[in-house]
């Protein structure tokens, strides 16, 4: 039974209910997903906005919610299972072996949204929104679906992808098959075992209010340095890449926003603050043409990883460039 609605600890004005799962394939049981709505809806919707985020992180972005909210638009986020309002102290934080597992709560998600917003008169319409590991999940449930479950698939009219992780990035030795393979049998063997890789500092702390960013949010659930990656998960998201790269079909109609350029950095420095510190954005424009048939790739000058959470002038295009698209597909 999943549970009814109550007010978020963590955002004023949203709220939040739970998504009861099943068993965890991955033995780390019990598990949940957690479904986030912005309070005040829009009377008869022209349709909702589904969210998705990222790696070590969750759904804390209210500036989204409160843009598609004034274009009509009913607002949910949904915070993956071990993830954010979902991740318990039993669970290795993001731990999963295979993406398709998320299509359990995905499902019941997207269900949730499509019966609220038929029941409030608005159009059962629904645009999927996703942010970097997000923007690898999506695709992949959603070229599923299209063949599994077209009748659940025939609610998605568009997807947003904000710095999708379609590679991985790093030295091209990480991408030659034989690591690849290297890293699905420690996978297989010793998942939870953490890469040894050092992750850098730098984009939490551009971020953060309590350092160089604007941003408020709580830094158990995205600690500034991020989690741990483990084998079990890189190689989850090794086989979801490889199936991208092999060429999806979405089924729908597709926006992919990235920044112009990236910019690593051990620690923060002010030019990851106008770039993509966390991925490497050649390899987001190599690989946007094999998510569909109709995808619209827009590089935003000075975008962070991001888009949305990117210096004023940025997400301000950012959003532009979301207004002209939707009016293109869905508002003519």
């Amino acid at each position: 039974m999943i549970t009814d609605w109550r007010p978020d600890e963590l955002l004023d004005g949203f709220e939040v209910r739970t998504i009861p799962l099943a068993a965890d394939p991955d033995g780390e049981d019990p598990i949940s997903a957690h479904l986030v709505r912005r309070g005040e809806s829009p009377a008869e919707p022209r349709g909702a906005v589904l969210y998705v985020h990222g790696f070590t992180d969750y759904f804390f972005q209210t500036g989204i919610a409160d843009y598609f909210h004034a274009r009509g638009y009913a607002f949910y986020a949904l915070d993956l299972r071990k993830c954010g309002r979902s991740l318990s102290p039993h669970h290795q934080p993001h731990y999963i072996t295979d993406l398709r597992y998320y299509d359990e709560e995905l499902n019941q998600a997207l269900d949730i949204v499509t019966d609220e917003v038929s029941a409030a008169g608005g159009s059962p319409r629904v645009i999927v929104a996703a942010h970097s590991t997000g923007g690898l999940v999506t695709p992949l449930w959603l070229d599923r679906m299209r063949t599994t479950d077209p009748e659940r698939h025939g609610h998605i009219v568009g997807l947003v992808l904000n710095s999708p992780w379609l590679d991985l990035q790093g030295e091209a030795v990480l991408r030659t098959a034989p690591v690849t393979k290297l890293i699905t049998a420690i996978g297989a063997i010793r998942g939870k075992q953490h890469v040894p890789r050092e992750l850098s500092e730098a984009y939490g702390h551009s971020l953060h209010s309590d350092s160089h960013g604007e941003w408020t949010y709580d830094l158990v659930r995205k600690p500034l340095g991020g989690f741990p990656v483990t084998f079990g998960w890189l190689a989850a998201v090794r086989a979801g890449q490889g199936a991208l790269h092999a060429g999806l079909n979405i089924g729908v109609p597709a926006l992919l926003l990235r920044s112009d350029k990236s910019h690593f950095a051990a620690a923060y420095r002010p030019a990851v603050d106008t770039a993509d510190c966390v991925l490497d954005v050649k390899q987001i424009a190599q690989w946007s043409g094999c998510i569909g048939e109709r995808v619209l790739a827009v590089a935003v000058p000075d975008a962070r990883h991001d888009v949305f959470l990117s210096i004023p002038a940025a997400r301000e295009q950012a959003y532009a460039e979301v207004d002209s698209w939707m009016e293109s597909e869905f508002e003519r």
